[in-house]
């Protein structure tokens, strides 16, 4: 019995090599402190014309393009003219336009003996035709600033007033929001959502709740609480094109209630990829609101860029902010020589 007992003692007191090597690792690993890691620097973000390279790639991959080949094949002037004709109608800036462009252009062919000096000619050209959409001046009053944003459903208009409202706060304005697009009521918490994410406030009504009531007591209590500025968000679709257009100057009205010149904007935000059709829209709202202003989005990822020359001059309406991306800084106000450059 004791015998058993010693060989278990023994045994157990006898560690293997294994244990040894084992602990002979912990110990070395223990000697030699682990180097923190060095962190490492974020990446710059892209600035906001290189982004607007990125996104008109498709319309200048259009325009550009076929200049070089043609004038690499040899095309007579007449011919060539015609080809780069086809390629801004293409990329939507409009049949008009395009002939005046091209009837400028031609004047100076005998001049023009290799791409590069077309390109800088139609670039010079379209500069002038983005400045005829002068920006108007605002004018000085008292009270809130109160900017009347529509347009169709599906546009980005939510989304536009969310990144305003942000880049306004970030300005050092003091900023409300206003929901009356009461019919759908995806808006209201999509508002609520980029309220909460800029520290503005919003003045909200439930769903189907009179929009012009929304609409005035906004203005009211930013009358009352010395807001700098308040975005009127207002619906973009009811049954017919006519009950759309009475529901908006009904909410145009109830504002001047309050502020008789007032709204002093009225944005109308516009999607690039409907081509002409946005056009159309810019009419329709113009004829019944007078747009005093255009924010033009998704311009990323369009081969359609061209409807941004095509607004400016033919619109007497401000092309104030073109967007393309999703983020805040994604939007920003339009320069018609940035954009120019972009473009080529």
């Amino acid at each position: 019995m004791s015998w058993f007992k010693k060989k278990d003692k023994e045994q157990g007191s006898a560690p293997s090599s294994e244990t040894f090597e084992n602990e002979e690792t912990v110990r070395t690993e223990a000697a030699v402190p682990k180097k923190p890691a060095v962190p490492q620097p974020e990446p710059p973000k892209p600035g906001f014309i290189f982004r607007l390279r990125k996104g008109l790639s498709k319309t200048r991959e259009i325009l550009t393009t076929d200049i070089d080949e043609l004038f690499t094949i040899g095309k007579k002037t007449e011919e060539l003219l015609e080809e780069l004709e086809e390629r801004l109608i293409t990329s939507d800036v409009g049949v008009e336009i395009t002939q005046e462009l091209i009837a400028k252009l031609s004047k100076k062919a005998s001049r023009l003996s290799d791409a590069n000096q077309l390109k800088e000619a139609l670039k010079a050209e379209i500069i002038t035709l983005l400045q005829r959409s002068a920006q108007a001046s605002e004018k000085n009053h008292s009270g809130p600033h109160i900017v009347m944003v529509i347009g169709v459903n599906g546009v980005g208009k939510t989304t536009t007033i969310g990144k305003l409202a942000a880049k306004s706060k970030a300005g050092g304005k003091k900023v409300m929001i206003a929901a009356a697009d009461t019919f759908r009521a995806a808006a209201i918490e999509q508002l609520t959502i980029w309220a909460e994410r800029a520290g503005v406030d919003i003045v909200r009504h439930r769903e189907n709740a009179d929009p012009a009531a929304v609409a005035y007591d906004s203005v009211e209590s930013a009358v009352a609480r010395g807001k700098d500025i308040v975005f009127v968000d207002t619906a973009g679709r009811l049954h017919t094109k006519v009950n759309l257009m009475e529901e908006l100057k009904k909410i145009n009205r109830a504002i001047s209630k309050k502020i008789p010149d007032a709204p002093h904007e009225v944005l109308l935000v516009l999607d690039a990829t409907t081509g002409q059709n946005a056009l159309s829209q810019a009419r329709m709202f113009n004829e019944a609101l007078g747009v005093t202003g255009i924010a033009l989005t998704k311009l990323d990822g369009t081969a359609r860029g061209g409807i941004v020359i095509s607004i400016c001059s033919t619109l007497n309406i401000p092309l104030k902010y073109i967007g393309v991306g999703e983020n805040i800084e994604d939007l920003q106000d339009f320069d018609p020589v940035q954009f120019a450059n972009a473009l080529f």
